[in-house]
């Protein structure tokens, strides 16, 4: 069964669902041979659940419960981010060979494992005439990566049907080793929030003119300028109480000279705030908003001055922050009317879903049942995925994918070598049956 469940992901890990942000670049026959493998692959999936198709290869698959008072969905996604051509991949990226006990290719992990596991749980179930306690949707967008359409129409789909999910259930989080200094544990970490995704771009305006007359604070320079004050001015910093609460978690299994200060981490938050942003780049990205320029252009000849320069900066929203405060840090600190500062792309940071009431308990409970060896914990998601959407039908929204993961593994995540390891997906397969089968019948407290 579980070899079975394997060749199922690597034939579709061999797809190549690669979304971008023209939909002109994109290879839709990949996409649509997609879904035929994916008929193929799991028929009871398509037979005996309905199906609606969202935007254009989105899917929302409906699998009535024995109530319906309490919906839960599940999420993943089925495109992926193109691979870069001169990354030193050591195996094919669309080749989804088996080389050491493990599935190599785009998208093993970010996100068709997700999906694959789900839908073989769903079939293993079907193929035992299981009916769930509470109705099941699985909701698969088409265009994470670019930040797409999918999702939201999902949610209106559900809206429009009266659908209020009792639990929301994403890609994000996992089962990570070699997460924490000191910590020896996996720690299986679960997204109750994640951080708002905000672009802007800031623009000069100059003259311009030949290059052999400059002047000086031209449009370049002053976009230089702007840019360096923006990167010597931090956000300020603090410990959100997802991340106090990881730290209280972790504290037991943490090096003696750390357990003090992370078990009275909520007492200690500020001298935990600093610890944090003195531990590196990684950690003091979970204590506050980030700032990083991405994108540059100026002159469209070496010996032109050029008379347009631009920068993009990616703005990554810690929960307490807004789009409007971001506006603000960014203005004063640049201190220049001259640096025209444009909101390209709005996104505020995901409320914080509930970690003391059944939904969260639910997740936790499987987690200590497939992954005895690891510790549960929340936190905050650095990153965006298509679970922010649906926290306007949903109160308790998670971002958790149960597989293992070395810190190697989570580096190659959009990135070069990604790869899962074979029995890493056949736990995560468990995980989502076991979860399935746990629903909770009946009432459920708050």
């Amino acid at each position: 069964m579980r070899d079975r469940a394997v060749e199922k992901l690597r034939a579709l890990v061999r797809i190549p669902t690669v979304s971008r942000q023209d939909p002109a670049d994109e290879d839709l026959s990949a996409f649509e041979r997609f879904h035929d493998e994916l008929r193929a692959r799991f028929p009871r999936l398509h037979t005996e659940l309905d199906l609606t198709p969202v935007t254009d290869h989105g899917l929302l698959f409906h699998w009535q419960g024995r109530e319906a008072a309490r919906p839960v969905v599940l999420m993943a996604h089925l495109d992926v981010v193109p691979v870069d051509d001169d990354a030193s991949w050591q195996h094919p990226a669309f080749g989804a060979e088996i080389v050491d006990g493990h599935v190599w290719g785009r998208g093993t992990l970010d996100d068709k494992g997700s999906l694959v596991a789900i839908c073989e749980a769903v079939e293993r179930l079907l193929e035992r005439g299981f009916v769930p306690a509470q109705d099941v949707w699985l909701s698969f967008g088409c265009d994470e990566e670019v930040s797409g359409t999918a999702a939201p129409a999902a949610v209106a789909i559900l809206r429009e049907r009266g659908v209020v999910p009792w639990l929301v259930l994403d890609e994000g989080g996992a089962v990570a080793h070699e997460a924490f200094p000191g910590v020896e544990l996996p720690v299986a970490v679960v997204g109750v929030t994640e951080k708002g995704v905000t672009s802007l771009e800031l623009r000069v305006d100059g003259r311009g003119g030949h290059a052999s007359t400059p002047t000086k604070m031209d449009a370049t320079a002053r976009l230089a300028r702007a840019i360096l004050r923006l990167d010597r001015s931090s956000f300020p910093a603090s410990a959100p109480a997802p991340t106090v609460e990881l730290m209280q978690r972790l504290a037991p299994y943490a090096p003696a000279a750390l357990r003090p200060l992370m078990a009275n981490a909520a007492r200690l938050r500020p001298v935990l705030t600093r610890a944090l942003v003195a531990a590196g780049p990684e950690s003091a990205a979970m204590t506050r908003t980030t700032a990083a320029v991405t994108t540059l252009s100026g002159s469209p000849a070496l010996n032109v001055v050029a008379s347009t320069a631009k920068a993009g900066v990616n703005v990554r929203i810690m929960v307490g922050d807004s789009v409007a405060s971001v506006l603000s840090h960014v203005r004063s600190v640049v201190k220049d009317q001259e640096v025209q500062v444009k909101v390209l792309e709005a996104g505020e940071p995901s409320p914080v879903s509930p970690t003391d009431d059944d939904a969260f308990r639910l997740i936790e409970s499987t987690i200590a049942e497939a992954f005895p060896d690891a510790v549960p914990a929340p936190y905050v998601m650095m990153a965006a995925t298509d679970s922010r959407f649906f926290t306007a039908i949903c109160e308790r929204v998670y971002r958790y994918t149960p597989f293992r993961m070395t810190r190697a593994q989570r580096q190659a995540i959009h990135s070069y070598d990604e790869h899962i390891g074979v029995e890493a997906f056949a736990e995560g397969v468990l995980w989502y049956q076991r979860l399935i089968e746990r629903l909770p019948e009946g009432q459920v407290t708050a």
